[in-house]
Order: C-alpha cells, then sequence, then structure tokens
C-alpha cells in the first residue's frame, strides 16, 4: 500500500500592515498621481474599488478617515507603479503620460484602461509589468 504523505493547507501571505500614517502619506500621494495622470475623480474611485467619488472628495479635502486592507494594497501597488515609472523616465511628464499611451503589452489599451478594470488584480498587472520592465535592478 502506498504511503500517504500529509498536504499542508494553502495559507495565504499576511496582507502588509501599514500606519495609518503611512496610509494617510499614500493616500496624499494618491491625490497628487491622480491630478498628474489626468484622472477624473470617478476614475480614481474606481482605482480605489471601496471608495465612492464623495469619499475621494473628501481626500482632497484633507480628511482621510480609516481605510480598510483593500484600499491599503490598492494604494501600495499604485505607489509601486509610480516608483517603477520615475525609474523607467527620466523626465517625469513622460512617466506621466505613460498612463494614458496605448500601450501592445495590454492588447492596444492604455494601463490606465487596465487598472480601471476595478480589480486590485487590474493594478498588479501593470505594476507586474513595469516591474518586470525595469528588470532585477
Amino acid at each position: 500500500m502506498p504511503e500517504l504523505r500529509r498536504i499542508e493547507p494553502h495559507v495565504a501571505a499576511p496582507a502588509p500592515q501599514f500606519s495609518d500614517e503611512e496610509i494617510q502619506a499614500m493616500q496624499r500621494a494618491f491625490i497628487k498621481l491622480a491630478e498628474l495622470w489626468g484622472m477624473t475623480d470617478e476614475q480614481a474611485s474606481v482605482l480605489m474599488g471601496d471608495i465612492s467619488v464623495r469619499t475621494f472628495r473628501r481626500w482632497k479635502a484633507g480628511e482621510f478617515g480609516r481605510a480598510g486592507i483593500d484600499t491599503a494594497a490598492r494604494l501600495s501597488n499604485i505607489m509601486g507603479i509610480h516608483k517603477a515609472l520615475r525609474l523607467l523616465f527620466k523626465e517625469p511628464a513622460r512617466g506621466y503620460g505613460w498612463i494614458k499611451r496605448p500601450n501592445t503589452a495590454f492588447g492596444g489599451s492604455t494601463a490606465l484602461d487596465v487598472m480601471l478594470g476595478g480589480q486590485i488584480t487590474d493594478i498588479m498587472r501593470v505594476r507586474r509589468y513595469l516591474d518586470a520592465m525595469r528588470g532585477p535592478w
């Protein structure tokens, strides 16, 4: 009779933990990026997934409140996209513009179009692409 092996249950990686101050710093940075990327308030709220346009406008007014794990993960990935663009493009304006330029890697869609799919995995897809373009630095 074959020996039975014990199969360990899959354990998800722990969610990144951010302090309230770190989340608020990312929220402020996201507000600025939304402006630099030429996004509407509606588009910005879609990227954040679980916030309304009204909530995003409160963020813009400096009223941040508490952010959930999903929002923190979205913000973290968007900060990673911003960092990758700053490393890939010497001129910041080119990096900001890249978000709205059609890209063959996304089937002719823009990175913003991909991210506006609304799922965190859409944002992660753009981040993974940019991280791969940067290479193992």
